[in-house]
């Protein structure tokens, strides 16, 4: 029989020793895990966290082992390479930050035994990831176990999974299944004794592993939200050693122009990424927050969550498959390929980590090879052949569920890397870093056209909102609550109206640690969350998806951040899945309306009022005053925010001249013109950091962007292009004769 220990606790944590034998000898700083050591400067901006090799230490007594029995270590979670050193001896290496890994230690163990780990996240040219929008936490940052196994034992050396595999099969009706269950074995056990749903069964060993078939009538279906039914598979050898693993019984398909399958029946997949990182705590979550993130994304009403951009917890897994959620996972092949073997073979060791490890989460439905891989470099043919050489991994390990890529906006859709995968989606961001919002739409309806046979969805999509940043006027790039509303608003009203789009995943459901960056009045944020970093405020666009997703009867009033208003009048938007909404200023009825989703009553503004909003017994209430002047702390600090260029409207145009009204489409006809809308762009591609420098845009998006007023596009770039600057173009642009 198998003991398993949690040893958390009883950690020094060493920032810097030369080796692991002076760190074993270094006094550190005591430590319960799980630990980062980028919890707070891997999240205050200035992209200066500490990247490099850290050192935990523990000692402890010798466990009591069965005859001939081993022991083993279980890490859930390293970041980003990790060697482990027993009693001065180097046992294991692990180059993957984000999946779980073992070590035996039996054969190095003392009476008295000093265990020492080392957590690297420095950059290298080997293990993914190294180039990406988020911050790459170090440390020992998930639980580790301390287990023991008698000496025929299930394989504590299969990738790191539980050793147990199961696969059911549905029949046409879905109401019988045959149940294929493995087990993978050391030592010289002969037969494994199975069990599931009530019935039992004995299979011969064979080279280490066994397997049968259990029939199961009138099965009970994994049905997503409405009944995640879960049954529970049992191995167990003559020596005592037993192990199980849950699994559902379901089956999905996806179609082309119709979506998500699930069971036989329609089931339109929306919901959001998640990161699984936390304000002051970075990777080093507990069970308590994983829940909490799950419980926000249910109360939204999502179905489905992107698990980006890396193998997650399998606690949080276990949730999900405990509460219905439809996940995307992958591996942590971001932005830029690094054209070198060892790279590429990073790259298939995390994938079959992921697929092995995971292998039984009837809430996984698809396994997903990169994402954005073109971003930093385009496509050349060794990215390509690994695509290739990581599809067909999964295909072997797994023939039950799709591929997917998560493609970046400039890799043109006629590429043949687009339809590498069994389906595919695009990261999109018309609306904020470009373009307009009608462009998301443009995008979908042209692809779909051209490649009616070919699965699509959209695996990015979003807008920062800073929630203390609040506009009566809102625009893409002010980083207000107000404009993060908007463009989910129209974002899921695209999506509404396309059924072929297979999924949505908004990018993200949660605010998250980007040390790069430092824009929005919060440095070392990404801001797209529709939850801040801290899980305590849910932005306004947070309700537009309850009301679209949610069955659960609410009402929301819009702008309770924004309490003092300059305007006489003003907008009250309220967001509601009912049919109906009555509203009130200070207990007197303003308006009753019908309609869907979204309601906008227009108030007058003398006081201090008490706004409500009524939809059947749902209530919500906001309390808003007049104002004498707008308040500096709705918006971004004056370097920061989305300036007005000129005063005047005739400071702008010369008629019959060109200017920064004009559309960057109408500027390029002209040669000189042309030359100087270059140089800016040039400078305006510094705003988005090092990755967008190697970005080539394809020519059909460069179209749709180029109708757009080039006024509009250097809005977006305000942290690299000053108002002096754009004063500067426009008096030459105001030069040139059209």
């Amino acid at each position: 029989m198998r003991t398993i220990d949690k040893i958390n606790d009883g950690w020094l944590f060493i920032k810097n020793a030369a080796d692991a034998l002076a760190a074993a000898n270094t006094s550190g700083i005591e430590v319960t895990l799980p630990h980062t050591w980028n919890a707070e400067d891997g999240q205050d901006g200035g992209n200066d966290y500490y990247r490099g090799t850290c050192w935990y230490v523990r000692r402890f007594k010798r466990p009591i082992l069965p005859a001939a029995g081993r022991a083993w270590l279980e890490f859930r979670g390293v970041a980003m390479t990790a060697a482990v050193y027993l009693n001065g001896r180097e046992l294991a290496a692990h180059k993957g930050g984000y999946s779980a890994f073992r070590v035996d230690i039996t054969d190095a163990l003392k009476e008295d035994n000093v265990l020492v780990v080392s957590a690297d996240n420095s950059k290298n040219e080997e293990v993914y990831p190294q180039k990406a929008d988020f911050t790459f936490y170090g440390g020992i940052y998930r639980d580790v176990y301390l287990i023991t196994v008698p000496l025929e034992h299930f394989a504590m050396d299969y990738y790191g999974s539980p050793a147990i595999k199961v696969t059911p099969a549905l029949s046409e009706d879905l109401k019988e299944a045959d149940v294929t269950v493995e087990a993978w074995v050391s030592g010289p056990a002969q037969t494994v004794q199975f069990a599931v749903g009530g019935q039992t069964q004995s299979a011969v060993v064979d080279n280490g592993h066994a397997e049968t078939v259990f029939h199961l009538k009138e099965v009970q279906l994994w049905e997503g939200l409405a009944d995640p039914y879960l049954y529970t598979a049992f191995a167990k050898l003559d020596s005592g050693d037993e192990i199980s693993t849950r699994f559902g019984c379901r089956n999905f398909f996806v179609d082309a122009q119709k979506g998500f399958f699930l069971n036989g029946r329609s089931y339109p997949l929306c919901g959001a990424a998640r990161h699984q990182d936390r304000q002051g705590v970075g990777t080093a979550l507990t069970p308590e927050m994983m829940e909490e993130d799950l419980k926000l994304m249910l109360e939204m009403g999502a179905n489905t969550v992107r698990l980006a951009h890396y193998q997650h917890d399998q606690y949080f897994y276990d949730l999900c498959d405990e509460a219905g959620m439809v996940l995307w996972v992958e591996i942590p092949y971001i932005t830029q390929h690094m054209a070198n073997p060892a790279a590429n073979e990073n790259t298939r060791s995390q994938m079959r980590e992921l697929v092995v490890q995971n292998y039984n989460h009837p809430s996984i439905v698809c396994w997903g090879l990169s994402n954005e891989i073109t971003a930093a470099g385009g496509v050349g043919e060794d990215l390509v052949e690994n695509h290739r050489v990581l599809n067909d991994l999964c295909h072997r390990l797994d023939k039950t569920r799709p591929t997917v890529m998560a493609h970046a906006f400039m890799l043109e859709t006629d590429d043949p890397l687009v339809m590498l995968p069994d389906i595919r989606s695009y990261n999109l961001y018309f609306g904020w870093y470009h373009g307009d919002l009608e462009m998301n739409d443009e995008w979908f309806d042209h692809f779909h056209a051209a490649h009616p046979e070919a699965v699509i969805g959209l695996s990015e999509y979003g807008a920062d909102a800073n929630p203390q940043y609040q506009s009566v006027n809102p625009e893409k790039g002010d980083y207000t609550d107000s404009y993060q509303a908007v463009y989910h608003e129209h974002l899921l009203k695209m999506w509404s109206s396309r059924p072929y789009i297979w999924a949505m995943h908004c990018w993200n459901m949660f605010d998250f640690g980007a040390d790069g960056r430092a824009e929005g009045g919060k440095p070392g944020q990404n801001q797209k969350g529709l939850v801040t970093f801290d899980r305590k405020v849910k932005k306004d666009a947070f309700y537009i998806y309850k009301a679209y997703l949610s069955r659960e009867p609410f009402v929301y009033i819009c702008g309770r951040r924004y309490v003092d208003r300059t305007e006489e009048k003003t907008e009250i938007k309220v967001y509601s899945n009912q049919k109906e909404v009555s509203l009130f200023a200070d207990g007197r009825l303003c308006g009753v309306q019908s309609g869907d989703k979204i309601f906008r009553f227009t108030v007058s503004v003398t006081g201090e009022h008490v706004i409500e909003a009524a939809a059947g017994e749902c209530r919500d209430s906001i309390t808003i005053r007049r104002a004498d002047k707008p308040n500096p702390n709705y918006s971004a600090s004056r370097d920061e925010e989305v300036v007005n260029w000129f005063d005047k409207p005739e400071e702008v145009v010369r008629e019959g001249y060109y200017s920064i009204m004009d559309t960057m489409e109408d500027i390029k006809k002209n040669p000189e013109a042309a030359k100087l809308l270059a140089g800016i762009m040039a400078a305006a591609r510094k705003s988005y950091g090092d990755v967008a420098q190697g970005v080539k845009v394809p020519e059909s998006v460069q179209k749709m962007m180029d109708r757009e007023s080039l006024n509009q596009t250097l809005k977006q770039a305000r942290k690299a292009v000053t108002p002096a600057m754009i004063k500067e173009l426009n008096h030459a642009l105001n030069q040139i004769k059209k």
